[in-house]
């Protein structure tokens, strides 16, 4: 599974419609690689449903229905080069879309909503050798990729972020005029907005010093809170998607989660605006922070 912080530029050899981009490898218009079809991008993937038959009625009761990998692939591929160059340019397509552990931004373009992603790896790749191997012209080929997470993500992460709640200074004295209340304090808040129409999972930021950092999502009621003190410099990264909690980028603290605190991998936030509340022990500092950092969803 990627982490969809990790990948900042993905895309950024997309530009216009009709480009498909895996990794570093660029498809359509102005490159070596033409496709006719793409596959699974726009389908609903397959879903597993929980709907269980009724045993004294007519119909069903519904279930949860959770979606499986997304499948994608690219048919009636065409491959042109020169004659001279056709091994170079095959060679790049076989390197680009080999066998790989993690799976890294498949990036496509079709219309005016421009381009979406998914993480992903070549699982099929098809290139006839036919005779029109040998005058620099291949047609007929194909690319297939699986995606574990079958959602498709913006291009661009959101960041938010707040610090603990701080009291406003309040008024001068002596007294002057205009009145000044002084700089407003903090609240602590933080409003996400999920463009998509799909749940998507944030990685949630604790910076210290502070002691309990705590995130509510007010929109669901859903908590995440750590028993641990973090030093100033310190940084408790919660990976909601991983289902990870990890200090300063190495050690696992997954075992600090409070009572109050639901499991990582349910703390998502919905299509539509939401609202956070960061919190932490009395007596942590007003520098410590939360940041959120999230991309819109789309099935």
């Amino acid at each position: 599974m990627a982490d969809l912080a990790a990948f900042g530029a993905a895309g950024a050899l997309v530009t216009r419609p009709g480009h498909v981009q895996y990794g570093d490898l660029l498809l359509g218009p102005g490159t070596p690689y033409r496709w006719k079809t793409l596959t699974g991008w726009e389908d609903l993937p397959p879903l597993d449903s929980g709907t269980v038959e009724r045993a004294d009625a007519h119909g069903a009761f519904p279930g949860q229905l959770l979606a499986q990998s997304r499948t994608v692939g690219v048919d009636g591929l065409i491959v042109r080069a020169p004659r001279a160059q056709i091994g170079e340019v095959v060679g790049a397509l076989s390197a680009a879309t080999a066998p790989r552990v993690d799976e890294i931004p498949l990036v496509a373009w079709l219309d005016e909503r421009g381009p979406l992603l998914v993480f992903a790896r070549a699982t099929r790749r098809a290139v006839p050798t036919t005779l029109g191997y040998r005058v620099g012209t291949i047609t007929g080929g194909a690319i297939e990729w699986v995606a574990t997470d079958p959602r498709r993500y913006e291009l661009t992460e959101r960041i938010v972020s707040a610090s603990l709640p701080l009291s406003e200074p309040g008024l001068s004295w002596p007294l002057a005029w205009p009145l000044t209340f002084g700089t407003p304090g903090s609240t602590g808040a933080l409003s996400t907005q999920n463009a998509g129409d799909a749940e998507t999972h944030p990685v949630v930021e604790f910076r210290g010093p502070m002691t309990l950092p705590a995130l509510t999502n007010l929109t669901t009621g859903d908590v995440i809170e750590y028993d641990i003190p973090l030093a100033a410099g310190d940084v408790l990264t919660v990976d909601t998607l991983a289902g990870t909690v990890v200090l300063n980028g190495t050690a696992s603290r997954i075992n600090t989660a409070t009572s109050r605190s639901v499991p990582e991998q349910t703390f998502t936030l919905a299509p539509g605006a939401a609202s956070l509340i960061f919190r932490a022990a009395p007596g942590s500092s007003p520098t410590a922070t939360a940041t959120v950092r999230y991309r819109s969803a789309y099935w």
